[in-house]
């Protein structure tokens, strides 16, 4: 219950609750009727950059579960991506409904990541961050030599996405599918936090000596985080395939690994709202460069060579500031500045 002072709980139950007030769920209730309403208010550019940031949030959110909840570094997240694109695009190319498509790339990247999730049991640290690296090396290899299921060089052609009759052919219908993945995906990693299971994989962060003592069964739980995670990402890859109707190996290269562990980075290992945070800055900041440096261009043009070669710069500059001066993100500072608002103004 809420009191004058704050919030009062009679129930353990009533604080495990992921709302814990009203306010919290009016706010929650605001804040998807104006994400129901935008495309309706804004231009087919916004809207496609919202598109994007949904399938951000979900590669992201499911590389936090296994990095910074678990505590098992990835450089490979980026392939996962790719096996669920190929695997429901080519799924939907021979007839079988976008749904079920979409599941099969989920599971196909999620037996992709349990195989080379299996050395997660001998190796830790830096040493797991090569394997990983390996196996984003061996999938990059993959598509772009077995032409028979991804095109190779040549790419492969995607259609849009068909529920019961209806296409998703335009970036507001794909808004919505794409918003209520990213929902679905959200809900399900929350509640796995909740979870024993959820509570295992923060123990095998922590200190796994400690959580094996404790009966944690680390091979399995491992697995299962990778497994899990695999999942998401090739969900988030069948709609990214499905989204911009066109796949190529080049898209899923070791960029695409970077950017999404900068997006837990940026955001907050372990968080959720981190993870959102994350997907949503990733996302706008080379727009934002971009745009920076058309400006920039117009006023000095004869200096736009230079521009354009520092927006990669001033994007690692950002993560090495953020590495500096916010390590634990912007979920963090969010915390922080609710945390101040709750006791202004006094001090304690």
């Amino acid at each position: 219950m809420r009191g004058k002072c704050g919030l009062f709980f009679e129930s353990y139950r009533a604080e495990a609750q992921v709302f814990q007030s009203g306010f919290q769920r009016a706010c929650l209730g605001l804040f998807i009727a104006a994400l129901l309403l935008s495309p309706w208010v804004l231009d087919s550019y916004f809207v496609s950059m919202l598109n994007l940031i949904m399938i951000a949030v979900i590669g992201a959110v499911s590389l936090n579960l296994l990095t910074g909840v678990c505590g098992q570094i990835s450089l490979g997240h980026g392939a996962f991506l790719g096996v669920g694109a190929y695997a429901a695009a080519q799924a939907t190319l021979h007839g079988v409904p976008f749904i079920a498509a979409l599941l099969l790339g989920g599971f196909s990247a999620a037996l992709a990541g349990m195989v080379f999730g299996v050395p997660s049991l001998r190796l830790k640290g830096i040493y797991l961050a090569i394997a990983t690296l390996a196996a984003q090396l061996i999938l990059e290899f993959v598509f772009l030599h077995w032409e028979s299921a991804t095109g190779g060089s040549r790419g492969l052609i995607v259609e849009a996405p068909k529920i019961l009759g209806f296409s998703f052919d335009t970036e507001r219908r794909m808004f919505y599918l794409l918003l209520s993945a990213a929902a679905l995906s959200l809900l399900m990693v929350t509640n796995v936090l909740r979870t024993r299971h959820g509570r295992a994989f923060v123990s095998i962060r922590d200190f796994y000596l400690s959580a094996e003592i404790a009966g944690v069964n680390l091979f399995a739980y491992k697995l299962a985080a990778f497994g899990l995670s695999s999942f998401l990402a090739g969900v988030a890859g069948g709609l990214w395939a499905h989204y911009t109707l066109f796949l190529s190996a080049e898209q899923f290269g070791i960029t695409l690994s970077i950017s999404y562990l900068a997006m837990i980075i940026i955001g907050g290992l372990g968080s959720v709202t981190g993870s959102v945070m994350g997907a949503v800055f990733m996302t706008i900041l080379p727009e934002f460069l971009n745009g920076l440096s058309g400006s920039i261009s117009l006023v000095l043009p004869n200096i736009s060579q230079h521009i354009n070669a520092l927006r990669e710069g001033v994007f690692g500059l950002v993560l090495m500031l953020f590495l500096i001066f916010e390590p634990e993100g912007l979920a963090n500072r969010w915390r922080l500045i609710k945390a101040y608002w709750k006791l202004y103004p006094f001090a304690h």
